[in-house]
């Protein structure tokens, strides 16, 4: 009984790794289904139909092994890439600042080789793993304001504030949200996690209130009717395609509002596309996907046997599942238009391999877990220190 315990403990966790390669086959087959017509007459692809396609199987062929090597990767030798990927985050944050590709008025992407990346989406794991190595390390005095939050506050608010210069709210408060969540399960003091809360909201309100194109994008998703060849016009389409969809869907490739209607159907709205043409039961086998490898992820975060793993399993799940509500969310109009890809689905290299790598990140904290669900990560923050106190 013992061999076979200490056996388990050892095993990567498989139901993850297979749902997730669900996933990015469905992925494959949508991303040709969406994107099709569109590149097909197109002269930013040279009316080639298989142009979105075959670029979403290099990235996915690039993806999918690192997510392999990782799984077998001992993820605690990243605790000490903390100050490296931290560093590498914020030279790119830069770059893109300087020789970043300019696309409405935003600099988000950078050209490295012939490849474009997009510097948001690395920083926003630099600064997780970061976040996580110094919670693991202090985890004695997270609850002082000065020793334990503070430190961390600064770390996100560079990182927000370099990628709100690009300008790009949407991911910084993405960003935002993920470096709250990890503050909470890290054990910081819960009255000055109310407190950041109010100030972070307070924040957002005034920096919303004195760019009026970020007011207008934030109001405009509330009745797009107002302007429908407009600012609304996206999201009227992605309703009717969604609407259109009924139970079972018009079938696989048969959308009708991919068809030159609905812009960025391959990528950000893709989701609205798999409602029209597999229906709300075939968009309900994708959010039950979702929440099976998000319940999984806080699985294995509460039975990792050490405080960073348990943090970074934390953080990697926080990021998976704040990505899938945004999208969803803009998608379903509960939210204003962010550009923010559906983890495994959408068309997109960056965020497409660096998901994939954080997948393999988490199979491999799955291989040091208990046998039962302990609360490891807020637990080891509840007693306050008694030589620290701020």
């Amino acid at each position: 009984m013992a061999r076979k315990a200490a056996k388990t403990q050892h095993r990567m966790d498989y139901a993850i790794l297979l749902t997730v390669t669900l996933l990015c086959a469905f992925g494959l087959v949508m991303v040709f289904s969406a994107s099709y017509y569109y590149a097909q007459n197109t002269a930013s692809t040279n009316y080639d139909g298989y142009y979105y396609i075959r670029k979403q199987a290099v990235y996915l062929a690039l993806g999918y092994p690192t997510m392999i090597l990782l799984s077998f990767f001992d993820y605690k030798r990243l605790e000490g890439f903390k100050v490296i990927g931290m560093l590498i985050s914020l030279v790119l944050l830069v770059a893109v600042l300087i020789f970043g590709h300019e696309l409405n008025g935003a600099k988000r992407w950078l050209v490295i080789a012939g490849q474009s990346i997009q510097p948001s989406e690395v920083a926003k794991f630099g600064m997780m793993l970061y976040m996580c190595a110094f919670m693991s390390k202090k985890h004695a005095v997270m609850k002082s304001f000065k020793y334990g939050m503070l430190p961390m506050l600064l770390v996100i608010g560079v990182v927000c504030g370099l990628v709100m210069l690009q300008p790009n709210m949407s991911m910084a408060v993405i960003m935002g949200m993920l470096g709250y969540a990890l503050l909470f399960v890290g054990g910081c003091d819960g009255k000055q996690m109310i407190l950041l809360l109010i100030a972070a909201i307070g924040a957002f309100v005034l920096l919303a209130v004195i760019e009026p194109y970020r007011m207008a994008r934030l109001t405009s998703f509330t009745d797009p009717w107002k302007d429908p060849l407009g600012t609304g016009y996206q999201l009227i389409q992605s309703f009717y395609a969604i609407g259109s969809g009924g139970l079972f869907g018009r079938g696989l490739n048969n959308s009708r509002q991919k068809l030159l209607f609905l812009t960025y159907g391959e990528s950000d709205f893709i989701f609205a596309v798999v409602c029209e043409e597999l229906g709300f039961f075939g968009a309900l086998a994708i959010l039950l996907a979702y929440g099976f490898i998000i319940y999984r992820g806080i699985r294995v975060a509460l039975r990792c046997r050490d405080r960073f793993g348990s943090l970074l399993a934390a953080g990697i799940t926080v990021v998976f599942a704040i990505q899938i509500f945004v999208n969803i969310g803009v998608v379903t109009g509960a939210f204003p238009t962010t550009g923010q890809a559906l983890p495994f689905i959408s068309a997109g290299g960056s965020s497409m391999v660096i998901f994939l790598a954080a997948m393999g990140v988490l199979l491999n904290i799955s291989r040091s877990t208990e046998g039962s669900m302990q609360p490891v990560v807020r637990a080891a923050s509840r007693r306050r220190p008694s030589a620290v106190s701020e």
